[in-house]
């Protein structure tokens, strides 16, 4: 899709409210060489404003501090993964207050969200008013359709962040400075009668404005109406929403059925992440895909195509500088940026014998970029191209095979004396592939530079490894983990570059399930439920035939040779360092190699008798009742099909478990407040630019009454 063309007439859109006060003969006089807003009365400016939607829904992955932090930041999932720019996003601390403080310009605010959603919200207000100018019903409906769309979804992410805000529903007419205030039941009804109304304009699935799995349908529409009824009958609004409760899960349902019904699972979770292989390939056009951030190899536009695997990648460069070169970066894949770190909680989550999904979303072997001539003082053996140089082994609490040997970066723990003595390591060379053998290296006692465990001696030691930056190990120093991989892109802007061509999913049908099983649950359906789990744990078991040794992100081979910036050398290097395997094996070492199908032990349980490790994440939040158990058992399922995917904190917002799983499961949320964190302060600069209706500017108690508790 090209962008850039749409963005141009979003920019335009934004412009309405000046060109507003201006007279007829100041734009016939002035502004003859380009558009102006009559163009939007026409059926081809309709058209062309509804498209530039998709280049304005770009912010949330146009730049790291704009969406990643605000969605997934302070939950039980991610932890700092040692860059403090956007500390206060884990922490809750002071800083997150209606005036910001930021520690850098990578730093996220209140304002980039506030900001940014009305941006989009200005384009969808004049599409809806200049609609009924277009005779054309069908394109009067679908622009209609897409615009109400936008708007309610930008509603729901600015309700769920704040709680309530400005109902701007009509264009702007000059400059507006007068607002009514809002309850967080008006803004719930907004954004639901909005989707509703997109859900009732679509033309079921047939939408092709800017391509399959770009454009918005009736599915999407049903997909968020349903998430927008679930939360309106959450926790988080149960001082209002008692009497309306069933009414809005009864809605929430029926949307949830049609995206289900409309749309299907990928039948392997490779096929919605790993098999990326370049801009618009064909997992980009998957139909599970519900609604993405655009992106292509066009990178410009009003936001940058920030790559968004950077973002959750170890810093390599750091703490295995020696087998990776001069790059910062996997080599293809982007900037190690290290914001998000897997907690103790995520990893250990997974029933990491039966679940591909651990191992097919978070990378566990990087190779080697560039020959490494070992290191006589810390006892680092060599390392040749394509061998093996950093493995991330994730066991086990009870699991002891490995105690005796110490583990890190050799760099930074100079005692680190792991070696593979089974020879649990795949072999390398790119000799696995998806269906075929699992082959082993075959050299038992073969060292390894750099080496990672969750487990030692029954202890989580995962935060203790890399740079620590102190003497003594601590937990934001750790630049050492495993980094999800939903994200990696092999087609940048630059070698090692930061920006990237590969579409953002922020919404796909696995979600819908889960947000039907919870519907389902509130309605007293628990069979119901457990059959839409199980569609999800069945799709992400192992499956008959499926070498588990085998590994495939954006990086690989594919996408790589897709960029003209890399020539046979840098495709080498890359080659040497995504080797295309796991430690599946290394990290069950007990473990037979199968090929069978897990699927029976995926779906095995019962609501009294969870999976082992549900019940014990379960015991260590006390929780007990059947409700509670089952509430708690699908957030762990989220973790585990959504882990990374910009959706974690308005979930545990909206059940109001970030005080219990957040606070319980992260060490970096030590600042949690229950009575003021469950929703963002409202930005300063906003009501500090606000004003009464007879033009004085606001005073502080009438500033107050806006703003939310606690801030």
């Amino acid at each position: 899709m090209k962008i850039n063309n749409y963005i141009k007439v979003g920019i335009l859109a934004s412009m309405v409210q000046g060109l507003a006060s201006c007279s007829s003969d100041f734009l016939e006089e002035n502004y003859t060489t380009g558009y102006s807003t009559e163009y939007f009365k026409t059926a081809e400016g309709l058209q062309s404003l509804t498209k530039s939607l998709y280049g304005s829904i770009r912010w949330i992955g146009g730049y790291e501090s704009q969406g990643y932090n605000a969605m997934m930041g302070g939950t039980d999932e991610f932890a700092i993964g040692t860059d403090m720019a956007n500390e206060m996003w884990q922490t809750y601390d002071i800083r997150m207050a209606p005036q910001w403080v930021t520690v850098n310009g990578n730093t996220g605010t209140n304002n980039n969200i506030w900001d940014t959603s009305y941006y989009g919200i200005a384009s969808c207000n004049q599409i809806i008013a200049s609609a009924d100018l277009v005779e054309d019903e069908a394109i009067r409906n679908a622009c209609l359709a897409q615009a109400y769309l936008y708007r309610g979804f930008s509603y729901y992410l600015l309700t769920t962040q704040f709680g309530h805000c400005v109902l701007q529903l009509k264009p702007a007419d000059g400059i507006i400075r007068s607002f009514e205030n809002t309850t967080p039941q008006q803004c719930w009804e907004q954004v639901i009668s909005d989707l509703e109304q997109a859900y009732n304009l679509f033309d079921g699935e047939t939408n092709d404005i800017v391509g399959k799995g770009e454009s918005w349908t009736k599915a999407t529409a049903a997909h968020f109406l349903a998430k927008a009824c679930l939360f309106a009958a959450s926790e988080r609004n149960a001082d209002w929403n008692s009497s309306l409760k069933e009414g809005f899960l009864r809605k929430g349902l029926e949307a949830a059925n049609y995206a289900i019904q409309a749309r299907k699972l990928e039948s392997d979770v490779i096929d919605l992440y790993g098999n990326w292989t370049g801009p618009n390939c064909d997992i980009e056009k998957s139909d599970e895909v519900l609604m993405v951030a655009p992106q292509d190899e066009n990178f410009g536009g009003r936001t940058t195509n920030r790559n968004a695997g950077a973002f959750f990648n170890p810093q390599f460069s750091n703490f295995a500088n020696t087998t990776l070169g001069k790059e910062r970066g996997v080599i293809s894949g982007g900037k190690d940026f290290q914001r998000f770190r897997p907690t103790e909680y995520t990893l250990s989550a997974f029933d990491n014998v039966n679940d591909a999904r651990l191992w097919k979303s978070f990378a566990t072997v990087y190779g080697t970029a560039v020959d490494y001539k070992g290191d006589e003082k810390t006892g680092a053996a060599p390392v040749k191209i394509g061998e093996p140089s950093t493995v991330f082994i994730i066991n086990k609490k009870d699991e002891h095979a490995y105690d005796k040997f110490n583990f890190g970066a050799k760099r930074y723990q100079v005692d680190a004396n792991f070696v593979d003595e089974a020879g649990r390591l795949p072999k390398g060379g790119r000799s696995q592939t998806r269906t075929g053998e699992s082959t082993f290296s075959g050299q038992p006692n073969q060292p390894v530079l750099n080496s990672w465990i969750l487990y030692k001696d029954g202890q989580f030691v995962g935060d203790q490894f890399g740079n620590t930056l102190t003497s003594t190990y601590g937990s934001w120093g750790s630049n050492m983990f495993p980094g999800v991989s939903k994200h990696t892109c092999g087609y940048l802007n630059a070698y090692a570059g930061d920006s990237g061509s590969r579409d953002i999913i922020l919404a796909r049908l696995g979600e819908t399930y889960l947000i039907r099983a919870e519907i389902k649950i509130r309605l007293d359906d628990y069979d119901g439920a457990k059959q839409d789990i199980n569609a999800l744990r069945r799709r992400g078991a192992w499956h008959k035939g499926e070498n588990r040794s085998f590994y495939v992100d954006g990086c690989y081979e594919a996408a790589i040779k897709s960029t003209q910036l890399n020539n046979d050398a840098r495709v080498k290097a890359n080659n040497g360092w995504n080797l295309g395997m796991n430690t599946y094996y290394l990290s069950n070492p007990g473990l037979e190699v199968s090929y069978e199908s897990t699927e029976s032990e995926m779906t095995s349980w019962d609501w009294d008798n969870l999976p082992a490790e549900d019940e014990a994440i379960l015991k260590k939040l006390g929780v007990s009742g059947k409700f509670d158990r089952a509430l708690n058992f699908i957030l762990n399922e989220h973790t585990r099909e959504l882990v990374g995917e910009f959706v974690r904190w308005e979930h545990l917002s909206r059940t109001k478990t970030l005080e219990t799983r957040a606070v319980k499961f992260n060490k970096d949320v030590n600042s949690f407040d229950k009575n003021k964190h469950y929703v963002r302060p409202i930005p300063q600069s906003f009501l500090d630019q606000m004003q009464n209706a007879d033009g004085t500017n606001l005073s502080d108690s009438e500033k107050a009454a806006w703003q939310n508790p606690g801030y």
